[in-house]
């Protein structure tokens, strides 16, 4: 099957691009949201192919996967027909939670699919077909050591997020142990929040960052609302052990025993102060987070259940 879908999500896309199809990825001149081409910080298969949005008009395409609204009508303009097609919606709803409209709502012409169980339970999509296929993980392996007693957050944007994500709570979490941050713009976090004992790892490759997140003694997840973080799933395959708020799918993700979650950050607090000075108890939490993670979150999982979405989608 040759399927168009944009590159939005570079971790999500670098676990569906490993399915058995070819994927024709946009690629314009500047590399921007419209057409970034293929990923240069995730490896991807051969598979996966640049395609200019002239080329796409010769191009046999079997299924466009839309992830944004406007890419129903750039996908008709740019290839000249209309495609089969589904939505992937990965995100939690932002507007008034739980009556929020989705953008797809009242389309019975359109498959609509979750990245999560949570985010389908508050999109209110109407007459809308929708599934949920959770996320599967292209297994980094088990590479914790916890060798630096410090926590790692792994987060995109944090200080034009705010809330959302949890950055006004890292200054809380960082008195307690020193706090690693990685991911897109957060080379000035520390500076601004007043973390002198933070550091920042900004745009680090895929492969690199699981490395160095697996020195790392615990995984923090520190977010309010957003979708299912996949670092949070990464950190688990890597047998990290991780402290997070319980809050949208992160109680689902992270059965009793493979890791700390609550809704008072005190006492994840307290517990991320704990386990900086017992490896052997971070070690158990690590391991069992890795068993569950394999278990629900595997690539075989996810590709297998999106071979069902996309056969359906196809017709």
């Amino acid at each position: 099957m040759n399927i168009l879908i944009w590159h939005v999500h570079g971790s999500w896309t670098t676990a569906f691009v490993q399915g058995p199809h070819h994927y024709l990825v946009p690629v314009t001149p500047d590399r921007g949201p419209d057409g970034r081409g293929r990923a240069r910080t995730w490896d991807w298969p051969a598979s996966v192919e640049e395609v200019t949005p002239a080329e796409l008009r010769e191009r046999d395409i079997d299924l466009v996967v839309l992830q944004r609204p406007h890419e129903e009508a750039l996908a008709a303009q740019w290839t000249g027909r209309r495609l089969p097609a589904v939505y992937l919606e990965h995100d939690a709803p932002w507007g008034d939670v739980p009556v929020t409209r989705h953008p797809m709502s009242d389309r019975p012409d359109l498959l609509l699919v979750h990245v999560t169980h949570f985010n389908r339970l508050m999109w209110d999509a109407g007459s809308t077909p929708t599934r949920v296929v959770e996320h599967g993980i292209v297994d980094p392996g088990p590479l914790w050591t916890g060798e630096l007693a410090h926590a790692a957050v792994v987060v995109n944007e944090p200080l034009r997020r705010g809330r959302y994500v949890g950055t006004d709570l890292l200054p809380f979490f960082g008195a307690t142990l020193p706090l690693d941050i990685f991911g897109m713009g957060v080379a000035d976090v520390p500076g601004r929040l007043s973390m002198p004992t933070a550091r920042a790892f900004e745009d680090l490759p895929q492969a690199k960052m699981h490395a160095e997140l697996a020195r790392r003694r615990v995984y923090l997840h520190p977010v309010r609302w957003t979708s299912l973080g996949l670092s949070l799933l990464e950190a688990m395959h890597l047998g990290m052990p991780v402290i997070a708020l319980a809050t949208t799918e992160v109680v689902e993700a992270v059965p009793p025993g493979a890791g700390i979650i609550s809704t008072r950050p005190e006492e994840l607090i307290s517990a991320s102060r704990r386990l900086a000075g017992d490896h052997a108890e971070a070690a158990e939490l690590g391991r069992a987070a890795r068993e569950a993670a394999l278990a629900r979150y595997s690539l075989d999982r996810f590709l297998n259940d999106w071979e069902w979405i996309l056969r359906e989608a196809a017709g």
